[in-house]
């Protein structure tokens, strides 16, 4: 599986101060799975299903990108981009 990175990436906070970058498919899914902050909803669900499918190669890696900022977003988490 080739590196899926983004074309700009994520800056987001999770915490009050606490930042985080995320610059590809691989490293979105990695905290979509292991380090979501909340009870995911429907967009967090939405998030990991695109990371996986840019990861697999059957959607691109900047829709992934979109579906996660939208999870975040979903999320209460403060997106710089």
């Amino acid at each position: 599986m080739a590196m899926k990175i983004w074309s700009s990436p994520v800056k987001f906070e999770i915490g009050a101060g606490q930042f985080r970058v995320v610059a590809s498919c691989e490293e979105a899914s990695d905290f979509l799975l292991n380090h979501w902050p909340t009870e995911g909803g429907d967009k967090h669900l939405l998030a990991r299903r695109a990371c996986l499918d840019a990861l697999a190669g059957s959607l691109p890696a900047d829709h992934a990108r979109r579906a996660f900022i939208e999870a975040c977003e979903e999320a209460g988490m403060h997106v710089v981009q």
